[in-house]
């Protein structure tokens, strides 16, 4: 093979006459339009001279420049790939290669590389092609360029070479390799903080069902700040949480954690929810000032039958009532955690028994290219449509809104249902209520309305006794230090008993130790010592609840 009577270009590059004459290019000329001469390093310090002539480029030895270079190169030409060429660096990285060989006889190693079917796109479309970090039997990486050259006059009509070339980027491929180890592990380690962070076992509320789930985002994406909580507050209140921190990797997880362990803590405090979430925007600043997070928190009374909540720039809360109508919980929504300088707002919104709401984060409605409203729109119609167990919900919906595997975005969803109970089971979830009127008349008239109510229900001698004392001294508590409207109201679940007493006075009670000359002071301790729980809070409309709970035996019906 004639190696010299091949012509390396890309295509479209114009072809010099075959008959073209050898001449030089001296600085004279090249300002009339000639093709600059190839640069030369000057060997002393001798003025140059204008005369001695310089080897354009097409005059180069290409054989040679190819055969020192320390990429491999290699050509082949027709429809076979037979071998042409191979330089120093191919020959000593593969050994000595036969020419005038197909490829895949000849050249294995292309094979091995997957680049036969290349070289055939690039015969047929005169168009070079790459391929990176491809790795070699040996274990080195190459980059890969083919790219089409054309065939001199005199050889066979219709035959077309490729030169192929390849550069080692072994040290880049192992980088890459090592880098992207690395943000495997780091994802891991984000991924395991962020899911021992989420609660391990969601707490059982006696009114509702409770299920959640939590997807991080794909193996690409690092994982973000979602996380959700269940909170029981005693007096048969429950607190539902969702966030999402702002951010990717351990830095979000750990706020998320931050967040979270925050949230249990005011929860305690039995604040309305905007007063919590006022609390966490000062916590949120401290923590990072930089960093910012979504929030909504509700609280849901069996006795009212709603669903109080607060937003700091949160998704709304969706709830599908038992005909299947869903409903936004729009209003009211402040910016963000971390913001600073914003004075949050409760709302509220029907959660009856057959009712099912939704809480979640934006990775379950938010998709690129696409308006987020649609997003909210489309969950609603899967809900509206979705029934079955807050588990199987929840999984409706996130199949249904798209999330895979791969998916971008971290999911958190967390789904509650209000039984609707009826028959025998209705019969293990019951209410009473007594407002109480007049003096000091109130006190007997309230035991024996509780000794009634605890007899009709069945309950055991020694529990109807501890509920009879538990809702004298209560009332006893409200007659002598709160303000009317008073009342008494009596529950009992499957799990419990609990017994409340409202008064228009928001000074909250507190346990102390009361002094043997002392005539007051031991209601609450008596409370505290008889009950399995007991607590106060603030009403909305002004006032307080104080509230204590008795566990039932497990054989009451």
């Amino acid at each position: 093979m004639n190696f010299t009577r091949w012509s390396a270009r890309l295509p479209g590059t114009q072809r010099r006459a075959a008959a073209r004459t050898e001449h030089t290019v001296t600085t004279d000329r090249r300002g009339e339009g000639a093709v600059p001469a190839a640069r030369v390093e000057r060997q002393s310090d001798d003025p140059p001279d204008d005369s001695s002539p310089v080897p354009a480029v097409d005059d180069l030895p290409t054989r040679e420049i190819l055969d020192r270079i320390p990429a491999l190169v290699a050509l082949v030409h027709g429809h076979d790939h037979r071998t042409a060429y191979v330089n120093d660096a191919y020959v000593a990285a593969f050994g000595v290669r036969p020419l005038g060989a197909p490829a895949r006889e000849a050249l294995p190693e292309l094979d091995a590389l997957g680049l036969l079917p290349l070289l055939d796109q690039v015969l047929r479309s005169s168009r070079p092609r790459t391929v990176k970090s491809r790795k070699a039997p040996s274990g080195r990486s190459y980059t890969i360029t083919c790219t089409p050259v054309d065939v001199p006059a005199g050889d066979e009509p219709g035959e077309g070479g490729v030169l192929i070339f390849a550069a080692d980027v072994t040290d880049h491929a192992e980088a890459a390799e090592r880098l992207r180890a690395s943000e495997r592990r780091q994802r891991e380690t984000a991924v395991t903080l962020q899911r021992s962070l989420l609660p391990q076992e969601l707490e059982e509320p006696d009114d509702l069902r409770i299920a959640a789930v939590y997807h991080p985002g794909g193996t690409e994406t690092a994982v973000g700040g979602d996380w959700y909580d269940v909170i029981t507050l005693g007096g048969g209140r429950t607190a539902l949480v969702i966030g999402d921190v702002m951010g990717r990797g351990v830095r979000a997880a750990a706020v998320m954690g931050q967040l979270r362990t925050a949230v249990r803590a005011y929860a305690r405090l039995d604040l309305p929810p905007h007063e919590v979430l006022q609390l966490l925007d000062g916590l949120a600043t401290e923590i990072d000032a930089n960093q910012i997070a979504t929030c909504a928190y509700a609280v849901h009374d069996p006795n009212e039958g709603r669903l109080v909540y607060a937003s700091a720039g949160h998704l709304p809360i969706l709830v599908r009532d038992e005909n299947g109508t869903v409903q936004r919980a729009d209003e009211p929504i402040g910016p963000p955690l971390g913001t600073g300088g914003w004075m949050h707002a409760s709302g509220s919104i029907p959660l009856c028994p057959g009712s099912t709401a939704v809480l979640y984060t934006d990775g379950l409605v938010e998709r690129r290219n696409e308006d987020l409203d649609e997003g909210i729109a489309a969950l609603e119609r899967a809900l509206a449509g979705a029934t079955g167990t807050p588990q199987v919900i929840c999984d409706r919906l996130v199949r249904s809104t798209g999330v895979t595997a791969d998916h971008d975005d971290d999911v958190a969803v967390l789904v509650l249902q209000h039984p609707s109970r009826t028959g025998p089971d209705g019969d293990l979830f019951r209410n009473a209520a007594l407002e109480l009127l007049g003096g000091v008349e109130a006190a007997p008239r309230a035991r024996a309305f509780a000794s009634g109510v605890l007899t009709s229900w069945r309950f055991p001698t020694d529990l109807h006794d501890l509920g009879v004392l538990a809702a004298s001294e209560l009332v006893a508590n409200s007659l002598q230090h709160g303000t009317p409207p008073m009342r008494l109201r009596l529950r009992r679940t499957d799990r419990r008993l609990i017994v409340e007493v409202t008064d228009g006075n928001d000074h909250l009670p507190r346990r102390r130790r009361a002094e043997p000359g002392d005539e007051s002071g031991r209601g609450i301790s008596i409370i505290a010592t008889i009950a399995s729980n007991w607590g106060s809070r603030r009403t909305p409309g002004g006032g307080k609840a104080v509230w204590c709970e008795f566990a039932l035996p497990r054989s009451t019906p």
